[in-house]
């Protein structure tokens, strides 16, 4: 296990799908990449970001995103994002994430994410369900 610090960053890609777009996923009417996908793709480059640099037993929990969708993209085409850690603050990170398809910039955002203790994490949510 690596320290975390500012500066850390991971890149990621997928190749868009008809199931990652806006017509299936239920937040518009065209045949596009989704914001819905958009975001699940820029929050596992935070993800990634993080892998093997936390403690055994530690995870993290995306609790934020400003996003800001640019740009439209096609079903075919790959779509790649890049975060970047660029601040921590106790428990909570903040990353800076872009997005681009082959053609050019499709959105950017800045997500924050906390770390927790995955067991309690984990326990404490599914007290709702008896609590509920």
């Amino acid at each position: 296990m690596e320290t975390i610090t500012p500066g850390l960053s991971a890149e990621i890609e997928t190749l868009v799908t008809e199931a990652d777009t806006a017509a299936k996923r239920g937040s518009g009417l065209v045949p596009v990449y989704s914001t819905p996908a958009l975001v699940g793709l820029m929050e596992a480059a935070a993800v990634q970001v993080l892998k093997g640099h936390l403690p055994a037993g530690q995870t993290s929990v995306g609790t934020r995103i400003d996003i800001q969708h640019q740009a439209a993209t096609p079903v075919g085409m790959r779509v790649r994002a890049r975060a970047e850690l660029i601040t921590i603050e106790g428990r909570k990170l903040t990353f800076r994430i872009e997005a681009w398809d082959e053609v050019e910039k499709v959105g950017e955002a800045v997500h924050e994410r906390f770390l927790v203790d995955e067991s309690r994490f984990i326990l404490r949510t599914q007290a709702k369900i008896k609590n509920g």
